[in-house]
């Protein structure tokens, strides 16, 4: 269960890099200035989506160490340690257990399972890590639809010029 979170580390730290070198590059290739609008949206969109992939990885490095700890064994380890959150030991007394965890991707959480069905967020991933990860995300995708739209505007008017001269 700790490799799958540390694979989505590497692919998320890979991709970031990735977009930020097509990012850069893209923006630098003529100059911020001297690019079109669908250029300048196209390194922005990808920058975003580089930012995007780090917070998510920054995310996933909480969860990661909350399994890390969760997964750890001896005399200490039942109910797992990362699931001991403040008012827990009050369900236990009712009668409620901590059975399980699990991990949500989307949004990102570390999930203790309760014996009454329940389940709650052990509040290990950062408050600001999902709405930062989906307005990012959200931005990246604005400016690459906003980039494509351009562009087609640009093309059909070149296209009306073309065709009526």
């Amino acid at each position: 269960m700790f490799l799958l979170p540390l694979l989505f580390i590497v692919v998320a730290v890979i991709v970031a890099v990735g977009l930020c070198g097509y990012g850069f590059g893209t923006l630098a290739r003529q100059g911020v200035r001297r690019s079109g609008a669908p250029v300048v949206l196209r390194g922005l969109a990808a920058l975003a989506g580089a930012c995007a992939c780090v917070l998510y990885a920054w995310g996933m490095l909480a969860v990661a160490g909350a399994v890390l700890t969760a997964e750890d064994g001896g005399t200490d380890s039942a109910p797992p340690q990362s699931c001991r959150t403040s008012g827990w030991w009050e369900r236990h007394q009712q009668g409620i257990e901590i059975v399980d965890y699990t991990i949500t991707y989307v949004p990102l959480a570390f999930v203790c399972e309760t014996s009454d069905g329940g389940s709650y967020d052990n509040g290990d991933v950062p408050g600001y890590v999902n709405p930062g990860v989906l307005g990012l995300a959200l931005t990246a995708a604005g400016c690459a639809i906003g980039a494509g739209y351009v562009s087609e505007l640009r093309a059909r008017a070149e296209l009306r010029k073309g065709a009526a001269g």
